[in-house]
């Protein structure tokens, strides 16, 4: 691992890079654009370096802290047989509830036809190490195909996770031990995304890709292009937001702290806006299992956007408020979104 002095990285991370943004088209042979057809229909894409086929909707894990373990099973089964191989999920999610739900859901299924994720949010190695014993028993498994850094955000987690004793030193040693197959991150600000691409070669970016971010303020331009010149294969979150509660306005889903479209035809076009866009290769959608069944529906339905498909969406993203702060909370200024650490 190439380490940089926390300065350094800062520095560039605040500065940017030189985006040459194209959000749909790439090579035609790009084997990471490739839709890769199924029997169930739902089409898998190669994520990046990993060479796996994944599924280009993935399990969102959040949405069994809702559920009784009969329900959890039963969401599981079913996504497996509409073509879903991709299951996500993390310790922080209901404070393990979702890990200790999806362990035995999954039994049922052959272990060797799905592609298992994971997260850790410590910052340090001993304790991502702890954290990353504690999934493998709760998921029943032995290996994880992919493990995450989860959410770095600050300027403080990128300086512990990837200083002395940090928990990038955990993730390569688990690798090395066969505990995990391939390493990624999960990120909610553009500085923390740009500076963890820049510190390790990752093989997946985990970042929110939406167009009312895209089109409001250009969350997700820079980080698809940096994620695409060092090779990183994106996983898209958030894909089918509304956006934040406006003011006055009614709650739904039991006050759930972001807004989602729930229209089959709103889900399918904000569906199709993500997995166009380069290198995003799936996408998993807001945590409850009937939007996770609407989100398969439209990926079945997906077939690569147009420019003019992409630039139809800008008008409909007029319509909502960003989920994610405007002003950069890379240097720790959290205000209201702290509670969106627990989510992602």
């Amino acid at each position: 691992m190439k380490r940089r002095t926390f300065l350094k990285q800062v520095g560039t991370a605040a500065g940017g890079i030189a985006v040459g943004f194209s959000p749909v088209f790439a090579a035609p042979d790009d084997p990471t654009r490739k839709l890769i057809p199924h029997a169930s229909g739902l089409p898998r894409r190669v994520l990046g370096r990993t060479g796996q086929a994944i599924s280009i909707i993935g399990f969102p894990g959040l949405a069994l802290t809702r559920t009784t373990q009969e329900d959890a099973n039963a969401a599981v089964r079913a996504s497996f047989e509409k073509g879903m191989n991709y299951f996500d999920v993390a310790p922080a999610y209901g404070k393990g509830k979702a890990e200790i739900a999806m362990g035995p859901a999954l039994q049922s299924l052959p272990r060797d036809q799905i592609f298992l994720s994971c997260k850790t949010q410590k910052r340090d190695a001993v304790g991502a190490m702890a954290e990353l014993e504690t999934s493998l028993t709760r998921l029943k498994t032995d290996h994880f195909e992919l493990y995450q850094m989860h959410v770095m955000s600050t300027a403080a987690d990128v300086k512990q996770a990837f200083g002395p004793g940090g928990a990038i030193e955990t993730l390569v040693k688990a690798r090395e031990q066969g505990k995990v197959r391939w390493l990624g991150f999960s990120a909610h600000t553009k500085e923390a995304a740009l500076a963890c691409l820049r510190e390790f070669k990752f093989e997946t970016v985990m970042y929110p890709v939406n167009f009312i971010e895209h089109y409001t303020h250009q969350f997700d331009p820079e980080v698809l292009t940096l994620a695409r010149q060092h090779g990183a294969a994106v996983i898209a979150i958030k894909p089918i937001s509304a956006g934040s509660w406006k003011p006055g306005e009614q709650k739904t889903r039991n006050n759930y702290w972001y807004k989602a479209l729930e229209e089959q035809d709103d889900i399918n076009r904000a569906i199709r806006f993500c997995l166009s866009l380069d290198p995003v290769v799936s996408a998993i959608p807001t945590s409850f299992v009937d939007l996770n069944e609407r989100s398969i529906t439209a990926g079945v339905a997906f077939k690569p956007a147009t420019s003019a498909d992409l630039e139809s969406m800008r008008g409909l993203a007029e319509k909502y408020s960003p989920l994610f702060p405007r002003k950069p909370m890379y240097l720790g200024a959290v205000g209201p979104h702290a509670n969106y650490y627990a989510h992602a």
